[in-house]
Parts: structure tokens; sequence; C-alpha cells
């Protein structure tokens, strides 16, 4: 039997503010059984104490899927720019594990 494939159409709408963005320097994942919990972050060099700018929080079946679309997304930008070269963060910077 052959599976049919239906299209869904879906608009999805960005207000201004949304779409200025918010710059981040970090990202910290977080899990239990049920979710996964995304703190975006900047850290301000020199300053001791990092503010959360966003708190995403999706299911387990999202993260595997933005994990694809990310990996994909890096395949494709590398391919085009090079490879993205991440300096060693030494070892006095461990996060922690949860």
């Amino acid at each position: 039997m052959k599976e049919e494939t239906k299209q869904v159409s879906l608009q999805i709408q960005l207000d201004e503010q949304t779409a200025q963005g918010v710059y981040v320097n970090l990202a910290i994942v977080q899990h239990s059984s049920s979710e996964f919990i995304l703190d975006f972050v900047f850290m301000n060099p020199g300053q001791p104490v990092a503010k959360v700018r966003s708190r995403i929080i999706m299911a387990p079946e999202q993260v595997k899927r933005l994990h694809k679309a990310l990996s994909e997304n890096l395949a494709h930008y590398e391919s085009r720019f090079g490879e993205i070269k991440i300096p060693s963060l030494g070892p006095e910077f461990k996060m922690p594990v949860q």
C-alpha cells in the first residue's frame, strides 16, 4: 500500500522586535527524559555575571530535528565558506554535566 504525503502550508509570522534577533555567545543545554532546555546566554568579557537572553524548552523529537537541520546547514556553510575553526577553551573552562 502506497502512503500519500500531504504537503502542509504554514504561514510563519515574525514581529519586528523578534526579527531584530538577540546576540548570544554561549548556549547551555540541559535535559530530562521528557524535555530539553536550551539557555542562550550573553557573556560580557571580563564580567563575572552572564545573562540568559532566551530559554527554549523543546521535546526530544524536536531537538533531534533541530540537530539534523543544524548539521545540514553547517555542512552547506562549510562547503561554501570553509571549515569553521573552534579555538580551545582551555582547562579553566568546563561546563557542568547535568
